[in-house]
This record gives C-alpha cells, structure tokens and sequence, in this order.
C-alpha cells in the first residue's frame, strides 16, 4: 500500500482542567507516562501486576504469558476465575444494596436493580439453564431487547461456563440461523417482541424462522421473555417462558470456575468475504481491558452514573454494559428506546433525569442529535455531566466541537476512543486527567499497548503520511482466534504480506502527527486513490460536515477511468430535501467547500442527498451500500438489518 496522504488540518488543542486532574485515577502526564514506562520496563510484570489488582482469582496464576505458539498466546493460562463472580459477587458485602442498573424503558418506565438484586436475577437464570442441560463449553445464542434481562442472560451464562453469542435484535432470521449454525448453540434466549421508538419488533418469530431454515439440530431450548404479551406460536417441545422456568429456581448459584483462557463469549462481526467471523474471547484477558479502561478512560468514581447508550448486541455493549461497568461496581443506566421518541430531546431529558455524570455515544448519534437540534441540549440541566465518549468510528472535529461545548459546555473532557470489537477494550483514547485532547484524534495508546502506522515493510510512516495502523504486541483483551476458523484468524489479523505477519493488522489506516497523536483515517478499503492521490474517506467527510448547511456525509469510491476513483458524497442536510434546481446549487456550493478546506483533489464529483444515510437499527452506516450505489449496480445485499430502506431510492440521484 503506498503511503496515504492525510489532508485535514487540525489545530486546536484541549488540555484537561487543573480541577479534574486533581482527582482523576490518572492525574498529570507524568503518570500517564509512569505507567507506559514501567510497561516499556517489564511488560508482562505490568499485566500481571494489574491483573492481581483488579481481577479476584479463584486459583490465582503464576504463567503471565505464553507465546509459544504465535499468534495463538495465551494470558494467566493456569489461573482460575469467574467472570460474573467478579462483576457480582465481590460487590455483595460491600456495596450489595448500591444500584447496579437504571433500567428507562422505551415508554418512560423507570426501574432499578441493585447489585442484590441483579445476582438473584442472574443466579435463578443460571439455575435456569442448567435445569435445561445448559453445560460449561456449550454454546447459547442471545437475541434479545435491550432490557436488563438481556445483561442477566449474559452474566448467567459466563456463571456457569457457558458462552454466549448475542445477535443484535434488528437482526434478519438469515443472520441469527447463520450464527447458530457456527457456533452449533444449544439454547437461544430471546423475547416476544422488542420496543423501540413506539413499535413493537418481532424477535420469537424471527427466532422461528431462523430455526426453521434448517441444520439447526443442535438447539434443544427456546427460552422467551414475556414483554409485548404479543401473540406468537409456541412449541411446547422446545421454547420455555422466563417467567416459568425461572419461578421456582434458588435465587444462589454457586459459580463455575474456570480456566483463565476459557471462551467468555463469541461476538460475530462482518467480513469482507461476507461471512461473519466469529470473535472469540477469554474470560481474564479480556475482563482485565475492560476493567481497566474504566478506571483510566472514563476515569471511574465511585458516585459515577454511567451510559453508554451502545446496545448489547455489539461489543461495545459487552464491555461497557455488560461487564466493564458491573466489575467496577459502576450505576449505569440502560435505555430501551430510541433518541427521537417520544421527542427529540430524550437523551438529554435522560441525562437530566439520572443525573447521568458520563456519557458514551457513537459519533453517528452525534451527528444525529445536532441534526435533530443543535440548541436542543440547552434545553435541559446538563451540570451533572462531567465527561463524555466517543466509539465506533472517527468523529470529525465539528461535531467534536458541538459535542464539547454544547453538551459538555466546555468543561467536560471528550474521550475519543479508538478500539474495534477484536480488542475487546479501548486501545487508543486521551487518559482524560492527563492528556490533552484534539478534535478528532484518538491521541495517545493507553498504557501497555504498543500500537504504531506502518508501510507493508513494517516501517514508521513519517509524520503527516499515513500507513496501517498496526498493534506491535499482543496485550491480555485481544482476540484469541475466529470460531473454528484459525486459518482465517491468521491470515486476515496477521497477514505475512504486512510486515511478515508480525503484528497485528487492524485493518484501519491512520497517521501520527509531530505530538505522537494518532488520527484514524478509516478503513484500509475506504481508502480512495484518486490521480494518484490516496485520500481517507473521514477527511473528505469531516470537512463536508463542517459547512453549517451539512448534518451528516457520507463518501465512498466509484471507479473512473481517469483519475482511477472518483470521489461521490451522500449529504444529509440540516433542512428538508431539496428540488432538483436547489440540490445543484446546493451541490456546487459544497464541491467549492470541500476544495477550499482541503483541496481541488478532494472535491466530490457526485453528490446525492437523502433525508438519511442507510444504516443499520443500531446507527452503523452501511458502506458497502453507498459503494454499490456509487457504481450504479443493483442492490443484491440483505438490507433487513436496514433502519430506513426508503432512502435508498433518494440516494440514488446524482447531482
């Protein structure tokens, strides 16, 4: 890959407040880079060091780490433990009666859940599926609403040693019986119905269907939570209501113990074969990266109220829902709806009403809240806020800059977080109490992480240039190999044609600038080269959006016999539609824009508009349509997981 050229300009700088450095876990850059250097120093002491701090063994280790067989290592491989012990059990003497969840649902209903009352839900569920042959080592699918029973499914299956798959519930049947299928599960848990946004959403029927496309042998139990009371068709054979075969479970339930390296959960992710790889996780490694990047990214205090407003179907919903949050012995609020229902300014009444004092949403969100109303936030009392994140993509620095002053009314640090589901826990992100933040960089890697932009030699791009962005050294929360496919782990995370299959490839682009900071510029195959040129897509983007008469862009790649690829933008105005004579002036006005702010190279020969971009119930956008839009080829993908397949017909005007 030739070096990428990195063509946004950003200058502005952030230090963290001398107030919220006095009380920060990590206060100062000095003990930032204590931390870093006693890694640098002895790094499997430092893992190991952490590991005894903040994980309760149950046969402690005394193997910190095996590389004997690259890039298959293994971490603390002969200690013993139990990852729902250590989010649960251990908070019971200390803090048994401290709210664990606050659970708003769709409709406004607020409920709460100690951390008592959160283990009896997840023992009689434990107790639950091992009265229906649920053993350690079997395989149970979860398809779930986002509710507390959906992190009590999740937390009951890691007690008694079994692993989890959880599907997102926007989620076609073709998906869920793909994932069934590899992981052979034994159980799948699900509901009636979910409710978003005011609708019900089927999720037992799509269960059925998904079963009934066959090879699904394996499956000997369909357990449903009663939510809507809608009508469905029942196999008395197999599926279990909740509220039965919970009923007369022991609300204790003695854990299972197990092997450090032990499967926690399988997470599947998209993959450029079209087939879902299978993400597989171990039980301390990966429990150790979440713990610790609460304490260190989000800065974790004890009278913390914490959101992420991720669902759990995705990993960000495992290590910030599910497990980092209760580990820590965090309040955290889960949240059933959508931002848009029953008004446009739910999230914000939310965070006024629980006082919710950190707040982690993706960049998409972002954009989407100014959209639906840039002063809208003003509205409400934010003052409980004191930090807020950023996941699932490169935020361009204008909705930084909105997200910072507006809804953090500057004085609340931002963490950009940059991590994928294969880590597991955020690798790269500003230490809020100690490092100073830029608008659209992830900045420094946290410490113990060895992260580097390289060429396919493996050698430093020079500062300005982009490369792959690469991790030099394998740390505890890492992926340990895809389901069943070890060979695809190897070739598609350790290619021997980047760098000789050294280090891990994640798959992204990025460049580091004079300070070190790292910028991620997107995908390696959202990459464009035009004329030579090799442009990130984020960068066009950003500077797209930082026109006041942009909400949200999009840009993709076509091919053009030319220039190789041309650029075409997908807008979302901050106004309705516009007329076809109105969109070409519209359209000419952003071109010039974009060659202003970056250059001629960059300016987009198509631009389309829609009233959105297509993307799935959870808020990604799904690139691969926009490309096959870009090209003028008919749409042959699945588009179920689709939240508004309407604006695919918009999206297919060029202006």
């Amino acid at each position: 890959m030739a070096t990428i050229e990195s063509i946004l300009q950003e200058n502005r700088v952030f230090p963290p407040a001398n107030e919220f450095v006095k009380h920060a876990n990590v206060a100062g850059m000095e003990a930032y880079q204590a931390l870093c250097q006693e890694a640098e120093r002895d790094y499997t002491g430092f893992w190991a060091r952490l590991a005894k701090q903040y994980i309760s063994w149950h046969k402690p280790f005394t193997r910190v780490f095996d590389d004997s067989n690259l890039p298959f290592y293994k971490w603390f491989d002969d200690g013993e433990l139990n990852v729902s012990w250590n989010c649960l059990d251990r908070h019971l003497t200390t803090q048994g009666d401290k709210t664990a969840i606050i659970f708003e649902s769709d409709e406004g209903e607020t409920v709460r859940c100690s951390y008592r009352e959160l283990h009896q839900q997840v023992c009689r569920f434990a107790n639950a599926l091992k009265s229906r042959g649920v053993q350690q080592g079997d395989r149970v699918v979860i398809y779930m609403p986002m509710r507390i029973e959906a992190v009590v499914a999740m937390q009951a299956c890691a007690r008694i040693g079994a692993i989890h798959s959880v599907v997102f519930g926007g989620f076609s049947a073709k998906s869920v019986h793909q994932r069934i299928v590899d992981a052979k599960a034994v159980a799948v848990i699900t509901a009636d119905e979910q409710t978003r946004g005011g609708k019900h959403h089927p999720l037992k029927v799509t269960v059925d269907k998904a079963l009934a496309l066959g090879d699904t042998d394996s499956v000997h139990s369909v357990i449903v939570l009663q939510h809507t009371h809608a009508d469905i068709v029942w196999h008395s054979e197999r599926d279990h209501w909740w509220h039965d075969i919970t009923a007369d479970q022991p609300d204790t339930c003695e854990p299972t113990w197990v092997n450090a390296e032990h499967p926690l959960f399988i997470l599947y992710t998209s993959g450029s074969t079209g087939k879902p790889k299978g993400v597989q996780h171990s039980s301390a490694g990966y429990l150790l990266g979440t713990i610790t990047s609460m304490q260190w990214v989000f800065d974790y205090q004890p009278n913390d109220i914490f959101w992420c407003t991720a669902d759990v179907g995705w990993v960000t919903g495992h290590s910030y829902v599910t497990y980092g949050p209760l580990a820590i012995g965090a309040t955290q609020i889960i949240f059933e709806g959508v931002p848009t229902y029953p008004h446009a300014g739910r999230f914000w009444e939310i965070i006024q009403k629980h006082k919710v004092t950190t707040f982690y949403t993706a960049p998409t969100a972002i954009r989407s809240l100014i959209k639906l109303g840039v002063d809208l936030p003003k509205q409400y009392d934010l003052s409980s806020l004191r930090l807020l994140g950023s996941v699932g993509e490169p935020i361009n620095p204008e909705a930084w800059m909105w997200y910072y002053t507006t809804v953090g009314q500057s004085r609340c640090p931002v963490v950009d977080t940059w991590w994928q589901t294969e880590t597991g826990s955020h690798i790269i992100a500003p230490i809020p109490g100690a490092i100073a933040a830029k608008p659209g960089s992830c900045t420094l890697p946290l410490p113990g992480i060895d992260v580097a932009a390289i060429d396919e030699a493996g050698q430093p791009i020079k500062e300005g240039k982009g490369g792959f962005l690469v991790i030099k050294r394998p740390f505890p929360s890492l992926l340990r190999t895809l389901w069943n496919d070890p060979e695809r782990f190897k070739n598609t995370y350790f290619p021997t044609d980047v760098a000789g299959g050294r280090y891990y490839l994640s798959g992204d682009s990025a460049h580091c600038d004079r300070d070190g900071y790292f910028w991620v510029m997107g995908r390696v195959d959202d990459v464009l080269n035009v004329s030579g040129h090799r442009l990130g897509t984020m960068e066009i983007e950003s500077a797209l959006v930082a026109h006041p008469l942009v909400a949200e862009a999009a840009v993709v790649g076509k091919p053009h016999e030319i220039k190789g690829e041309s650029i075409v933008a997908f807008v979302v105005l901050r106004k309705e539609l516009p007329d076809k004579e109105e969109a070409i002036k519209i359209a000419a006005t952003l071109r010039e824009w974009v060659a202003s702010e970056i250059g001629a190279i960059a300016r987009p020969e198509e631009i389309r508009f829609g009233e959105n971009l297509p993307k799935t119930r959870s808020g990604k956008i799904m690139r691969r349509l926009l490309r096959t839009l870009a090209k003028g080829e008919a749409i042959t993908q699945d588009t179920s997981t689709l939240e508004n397949p309407a604006i695919l017909e918009q999206l297919n005007q060029a202006v």
